[in-house]
């Protein structure tokens, strides 16, 4: 249900804003403003996806969460994503010799995540953009330059090759971890830009479904093949197939650099991933089709200029996918965006730097969570300890709920900011911590004092 401070107009003067990418954060943000009262106009360098031809980006399956169903609820879309999505209520384990072993994500039943296209996300997206009557999708124009002061878009026609100026009151920059937007605000004194690529790349691979579209696998799990420095998982899609990604390093032993050879890849994959290699037919071709992509981190300082230019998703906060939050957090930068444009505009200024300073060191924190988790993916979830730490974590959040809140849980299933659920996270675990200290010290004296007597 459209929320109703959402439907009304602002009170604010109508403005022209124009908006760099129509992604998935860019198609939403248009929505948002629009519904604020302001001309948009979204710019994308790509094709429109609807027509099925030219680049369609990246395809990884995206895990939308609590923080994207609540911004898509703000504009009504909610129900209309969810609809096509498969929730997944844990992660799947599969170990060498193809043993499997479930472990829940939550504590109760509805904390799931949904399993959802990137590609049907954007269209649907798109397509409430394009419904709105202030709205206007423009494609196949790449911005190749950027004048900040004038809020002045250049763009050029990638079919053609045609230069083409657009002027508007503001700039939202939402086209992605290489930004044409950011890249011309890098120039600017005191401007802090700074990328890191994990050493490891990624591939895509599938599981057709089996007869009458049925599922090969447990539909409603994420299905994890820890291998201790790689990895290779499995999101299920809602017409029974599997959007495979293999996580290996680019260099160096078990790397997309040694397997080049088709019988190699097929050994390897026998030898390590010996569950699945039934299930994919097309397994050799699809490995040299495919091709190798980077995992990059970006970070960014600050978020917007002066009161013309704004940043967010990628183009400001790009993070590795291994905690499924990369389009929940933009997706969150929209709700708090609008929120602060809302509450200052017409001082447009004042509501990109608040807009800046209330969600930056969340996203960095974020950034940091998703690398670590890759680690905790790769090499951990089939360990003891990681089990014990995982069931001591239920067991104290059942007893005390209202105390203990495991830091996933935050995370995934709340709009904790994710700085405060990390802080918190940490804060939980050093009164346990010392609450053990405390009972072993009490038990010491226990058995002690008797004995002295």
């Amino acid at each position: 249900m459209v929320q109703g401070w959402l439907i009304s107009m602002s009170s604010t003067t109508k403005e022209t804003i124009l908006i760099s990418g129509a992604g998935l954060g860019g198609s939403l943000m248009a929505i948002y403003l629009a519904r604020a009262g302001h001309d948009v106009r979204v710019y994308e360098r790509r094709d429109d996806p609807r027509a099925a031809v030219g680049d369609r980006g990246r395809s990884i399956n995206l895990a939308i969460s609590t923080r994207g169903v609540h911004a898509l609820s703000q504009v009504g879309l909610a129900d209309e994503v969810l609809s096509t999505a498969v929730p997944m209520r844990g992660r799947m384990i599969h170990d060498p010799e193809g043993r499997t072993r479930f472990q829940p994500y939550g504590t109760r039943k509805e904390q799931v995540i949904n399993s959802v296209s990137r590609l049907g996300l954007n269209i649907a997206l798109l397509d409430a953009a394009e419904r709105e009557p202030d709205v206007r999708l423009v494609f196949g124009q790449r911005s190749v330059d950027i004048d900040l002061d004038a809020a002045r878009l250049v763009l050029q026609e990638t079919a053609t090759g045609t230069q083409s100026t657009i002027e508007g009151d503001r700039i939202v920059g939402a086209d992605g971890a290489f930004s044409a937007v950011r890249s011309r605000m890098e120039r600017l004194e005191r401007f802090d830009y700074q990328q890191n690529y994990l050493e490891h790349g990624y591939k895509e691979l599938t599981i057709p479904a089996g007869p009458g579209g049925k599922f090969l696998m447990e539909p409603n799990a994420l299905h994890i093949w820890p291998r201790g420095g790689y990895m290779m998982i499995a999101l299920p899609n809602a017409d029974g197939t599997f959007t495979c990604t293999l996580f290996w390093p680019f260099e160096g032993e078990n790397s997309f650099a040694v397997l080049r050879d088709g019988d190699a890849v097929l050994d390897h994959f026998r030898r390590n991933f010996p569950d699945a290699v039934p299930l994919m037919p097309a397994l050799r071709e699809e490995y040299f089709a495919n091709p190798v992509s980077s995992l990059v981190t970006v970070r960014t300082r600050p978020w917007y200029y002066r009161d013309r230019v704004v940043l967010l998703g990628d183009a400001c906060h790009a993070v590795v996918p291994f905690y499924g939050q990369g389009a929940n957090a933009a997706f969150e930068d929209c709700v708090v965006l609008d929120e602060c444009i809302r509450r200052h505009a017409p001082n447009w200024g004042t509501a990109f730097a608040t807009y800046d300073r209330q969600r930056r060191r969340h996203v960095n924190t974020l950034a940091d969570l998703a690398i670590a988790n890759f680690v905790e993916m790769r090499d951990h979830v089939s360990s003891r300890a990681f089990l014990i730490k995982k069931q001591c974590e239920k067991l104290l959040h059942r007893a005390f709920p209202a105390w203990f809140v495991p830091l996933y849980t935050m995370v995934t299933f709340s709009r904790t900011p994710y700085a405060e659920a990390t802080a918190r996270a940490e804060r939980q675990w050093a009164v346990v911590r010392w609450t053990l200290v405390v009972l072993a010290l009490l038990l010491m004296l226990a058995v002690v004092i008797p004995v002295v007597t």
